[in-house]
């Protein structure tokens, strides 16, 4: 079942704005793990990036309600009036639970964090511009029946992704083309 979910999150179709890679996945969590990082581009600026770690435990863990979990860090640059808004953390989870809701990817025992972000620079450093930036981490516990059900958790990834990146949704129906090119990540 962890081979047939691994290849899925390592063979998946990726919107054109993200260039994902295969990265070195935690090795003392559980039994077996994949890793994936991601940065997502808006007319060759980077304005996000995130990891996606798909863990299995086929005994099953009691503190993930299940035998897989996914963990994620998501990251991007917002408006600095952003990180002032009390209801940014709260709009920062809405978009992990309604990426999942909208690909339909049941979960159980989510967990995580909204951190918002500013630093200014002082000193020799003054002359660099002001950063504020958005910042997930959350945990989910997929709901999947016996080979399926894995790709809508990745799928909800890559819109988590995107929302916080600030880039549109695809329309229901959309399929992005994968692009291989010789020298390109997947």
């Amino acid at each position: 079942m962890f081979d047939d979910a691994a290849s899925a999150l390592l063979g998946m179709a990726w919107r054109p704005e993200l260039t994902v890679e295969e990265i070195p996945a935690p090795q003392r969590i559980a039994p077996q793990a994949v890793a994936i990082a991601a940065d997502v581009d808006d007319q060759d600026d980077e304005v996000g990036n995130g990891r996606l770690v798909l863990l299995h435990d086929p005994d099953g863990n009691p503190a993930w309600d299940g035998t897989f979990r996914c963990v994620t860090f998501a990251r991007a640059a917002v408006d600095p009036e952003m990180v002032a808004d009390p209801l940014l953390a709260e709009v920062g989870w809405s978009w992990l639970e309604d990426a999942l809701a909208r690909r339909g990817a049941a979960y159980v025992a989510p967990s995580g964090t909204v951190t918002a972000v500013t630093s200014q620079s002082f000193g020799s450093m003054e002359d660099d511009p002001g950063r504020a930036e958005v910042e997930i981490r959350a945990s989910w516990t997929p709901v999947l029946a016996e080979g399926d059900g894995i790709v809508a958790h990745i799928e909800a990834w890559q819109d988590l992704l995107c929302m916080v990146s600030g880039l549109p949704l695809l329309p229901d129906g959309v399929v992005p083309i994968p692009l291989h090119r010789p020298g390109r990540r997947r």
